[in-house]
């Protein structure tokens, strides 16, 4: 058989934040596939990357006070070593801030635009003119105008799921600061989608499933909208090229990271690009989840023809991860981290349960732990690992590691289990992993069945005995590479035992007679219910350090005058400062503000005996009966400022790293409420 020249990418995780167990549901799937091609003997690379730009990621380097290169470096680190420790092995694993990129999607421009696929629109945005910058719709917060749930993001309502624009919103506010965002012109580049409306229609159902196809083609019963290629300054990401302040939106570059990552891989192994990206010579398939269908079989095939590009082979799409039977919750600390995973539990375990849910559908899958722990202890444990371990135990104490001859019985089964090699093996092309790990568990019961049946333990023939050791191990290996595609670190320890060299799948084809195996070392043992309880319980502390660190950030942030986005302040004139009017103020009132996490609402004096009412991010700090009385200094000459909970008429100073460490500015005594500070 002709040997297939195939790459494979996986979505690209974002910069900003940990690899989670449903993300691993991608990863691993990408993973189980491409192992089972390079075992069948093809040549199939695993390409991936980090995806580094967009608002977010130089929002949150703002908060930490670091630049945004050292946060997407770091979370580079974390990511590949979590990768890495789950087993999963890419080809090259590499990031979208890379020249290589740059200049991609510099030429896929200038394509767009040569052949008039490129408009201009003057188009009005929220715009926050506390943090001086355009809003993207995850930073907009306010009440959904479907259902009424408080505190929604822009885009769409996490209580009745209902999508909308930001300006439907009700009680709109910047998710950082809090204020008001207004209405403000920009000219944005659009790529012109609707040029391509035919190609596509014609596209979807070649490369995509049925139901992928169906769904996409819904848009398709009017004209496709242009789509905004453009975002305004400050913004994390590769400049325009010609365009003053223009930046490309994330989603332009992210795909592009798929062929800028392929590029270098090439570049290091010697492969010819263009056979990869240029020409249908190679195979190519994308692995993503049901939530990114619309950019990668709308957006991207149309900006690779647009640049001459070749197109996916196909792009598959999986569901969705449920935990216990809900929606992952960072709250309910079920958004389970992977480190937090592997500081309690064996990578192979999740490996093979989620090779046991995992299907070529876009159905969503449920990871509950009760079940988790179950299968694996029954399955892997009690009926796979089991094999090897009585079987090889046996033969080392009684017969010196020696396989014989399979026994009549043992040799009839051997052969069942071989000619399953069809069937497994289209099982695993057709990505049908729930079925193939069905198909090897069966197999597994039949082994069992045999040596329980045959009983060695009992028998007084230690020829029929070695027989039976020697069938039974044989049933072993065969399930073991029938796994390896799945468990690989697992079947490396089982080649170790049995003293071959790394399995192929046509060593399913041999029979192990006469041959010396090695002391049996262990290979897994039994879930322990206190590990997944200590896993999730390590999972909800991580979540909430996180929610609260991410708290202090943003209350450290709305308190600082001039930060940039590497931390550091910026310098102002003399002539600025005097235009600063600071005062003492009596805070004559204090009160939370029950829906803000940070905020105690303030009335405070200037000495004019006309309260004014300001918002301080210091609830961590402080209690609001303990500051009522006290003398602090506030910016007098602050503009008002609506926010969600009402206007603020100016700004208490206060110092430290934030929130339980944060401290007001307090005068000495015989200060007076209205004087200046000098």
């Amino acid at each position: 058989m002709e040997q297939r020249k195939i790459l494979i990418t996986a979505a690209l995780p974002y910069a900003n934040g940990y690899i989670h167990l449903g993300h691993l549901v991608e990863y691993l799937q990408a993973d189980f596939w491409a192992r089972f091609q390079n075992l069948r003997g093809n040549d199939c690379a695993y390409i991936c990357a980090d995806d580094t730009h967009g608002t977010p990621i130089m929002v949150r380097a703002r908060e930490m006070g670091i630049t945004p290169e050292k946060l997407i470096a770091n979370s580079w680190e974390e990511h590949f070593k979590d990768f890495g420790d789950f087993q999963i092995q890419f080809s090259h694993y590499s990031s979208t801030n890379s020249d290589e990129n740059r200049k991609l999607c510099e030429e896929f421009y200038k394509h767009m635009k040569e052949k008039n696929h490129v408009s201009r629109k003057t188009i009005k945005q929220l715009y926050c003119n506390h943090d001086k910058m355009f809003l993207p719709d995850r930073f907009v917060k306010g009440t959904c105008p479907k259902c009424g749930s408080k505190d929604q993001y822009g885009d769409s309502c996490d209580v009745c799921s209902a999508t909308y624009s930001p300006a439907d919103l009700k009680d709109q506010h910047c998710a950082i600061c809090g204020s008001s965002p207004v209405d403000k012109d920009s000219e944005h580049i659009f790529f012109e989608l609707n040029h391509f409306k035919e190609y596509l229609q014609k596209w979807l159902p070649k490369h995509t499933s049925g139901e992928v196809k169906n769904k996409m083609l819904e848009w398709f019963n009017e004209d496709l909208r242009p789509w905004d290629i453009s975002r305004d300054e400050p913004y994390f990401g590769f400049a325009i090229p010609g365009e003053n302040k223009k930046y490309f939106y994330v989603w332009v570059d992210a795909p592009m990271g798929y062929v800028s990552s392929t590029l270098q891989w090439c570049q290091k192994t010697g492969r010819n690009f263009e056979d990869y990206w240029k020409s249908d010579k190679h195979e190519l398939y994308h692995f993503i989840g049901k939530d990114i269908v619309y950019f990668h079989t709308l957006f991207w095939p149309a900006l690779l023809k647009a640049a001459d590009f070749r197109t996916p082979t196909a792009v598959w799409v999986h569901g969705r991860l449920m935990i216990n039977g809900e929606k992952m919750s960072k709250s309910k600390g079920t958004m389970v981290p992977a480190r937090c995973y592997l500081n309690h539990l064996n990578p192979t375990y999740l490996r093979y349960y989620y090779a046991t849910k995992l299907n070529s559908s876009l159905d969503d899958f449920d990871l509950n732990f009760e079940d988790f722990t179950n299968r694996v202890n029954s399955d892997l444990i009690g009926k796979i690992t089991n094999l090897a371990s009585r079987g090889a135990q046996m033969l080392n104490k009684k017969f010196n590691s020696i396989m014989s001859e399979c026994d009549f019985d043992g040799l009839k089964l051997i052969h069942k289990f071989q000619r399953q090699c069809e069937v497994i093996e289209s099982y695993y092309e057709a990505r049908e992993f729930a079925k193939a790990t069905s198909e090897i568990r069966t197999l597994a019961d039949e082994a069992n069945r045999y040596f329980d049946e045959k009983a060695p333990w009992k028998s007084t023939d230690e020829a029929a005995t070695q027989k039976v050791l020697t069938s039974t191990l044989n049933m072993f290996r065969i399930l073991a590479i029938y796994l390896k595609p799945i468990l690989p670190v697992y079947s490396a320890e089982a080649e170790k035992l049995t003293q071959e060299k790394p399995w192929m799948w046509n060593d399913l084809q041999k029979i192990l007679t006469n041959h010396k195996i090695n002391a049996y070392q262990h290979l897994a043992s039994r879930i322990e219910t206190e590990k997944v309880k200590a896993m999730m319980d390590e999972s909800q502390k991580i979540n909430q350090e996180i929610s609260t660190q991410r708290a202090k950030s943003s209350t450290a942030s709305t308190a600082t005058v001039a930060v940039n986005a590497g931390g550091g302040t910026s310098e102002i004139e003399i002539d600025d400062f005097m235009k600063i009017d600071l005062r003492i103020a009596k805070i004559v009132n204090a009160e939370a503000v029950p829906e803000a996490d940070k905020l105690i609402k303030l009335q405070v004096d200037l000495g004019d005996g006309k309260p004014r009412q300001l918002f301080a991010g210091i609830k961590a700090a402080y209690k609001p009966e303990d500051l009522i009385g006290r003398l602090t200094v506030v910016v007098a000459n602050l503009k008002p400022r609506k926010m969600k909970f009402g206007m603020s008429e100016g700004m208490v100073l206060a110092a430290g790293p934030g929130g339980s460490e944060l401290f007001i500015l307090s005068p000495d005594q015989g200060a007076q409420p209205g004087q200046r500070v000098k």
